[in-house]
């Protein structure tokens, strides 16, 4: 709670000051099973990804990364963190979809590298481990994330959200 605190709030945009082109930006494409992190103007990587089992899993809109956590726990089937048994990989983004505080759907690594591609997870976004730690090292508190499922380029998706000029 003290981070969000460290926030000026603004009475246009709920967390900090509003996003203007240029600030780290995540889009989450199921169609594709991909992630574009968009900074600077522009898209600087694209990354796979897995998505949900069924359509419905992953929610699709506009959501704020609230939370993030290195070797997070797993608390469903009680695994700490950096066990190779936990489903979470190395770092957890989690972000307030449906309501949620960002401890119930995120953006993580995985122990099951081969799952990326695929339409496997509850509703997380799940990717390499590697490529969930250099983006968490990019991602502060605050970061817009969309998920949607289009057949628009990243670019496109971009300008519309106004991520980039």
């Amino acid at each position: 709670m003290a981070v969000l605190l460290s926030f000026v709030f603004s009475p246009i945009w709920p967390l900090g000051t509003n996003p203007l082109p240029g600030d780290p930006f995540l889009i989450v494409n199921k169609k594709t099973n991909q992630v574009a992190f968009i900074k600077d103007n522009k898209v600087q990587t694209v990354v796979g990804a897995a998505t949900g089992k069924t359509d419905d899993l992953t929610p699709e809109g506009m959501f704020t990364v609230t939370v993030k956590a290195v070797n997070p726990y797993y608390r469903r089937k009680d695994i700490p963190g950096g066990d190779p048994r936990n489903p979470l990989g190395s770092r957890w983004i989690g972000f307030d979809a449906d309501g949620t505080d960002g401890r119930t759907y995120g953006i993580h690594g995985t122990n099951d590298p081969l799952s990326i591609g695929k339409y496997i997870s509850q509703g997380c976004i799940r990717l390499q481990n590697e490529a969930a730690e250099s983006l968490y090292e990019h991602i502060p508190l605050g970061t817009k994330i969309l998920i949607v499922s289009s057949s628009k380029s990243f670019h496109q998706l971009a300008d519309e959200n106004n991520a980039i000029e």
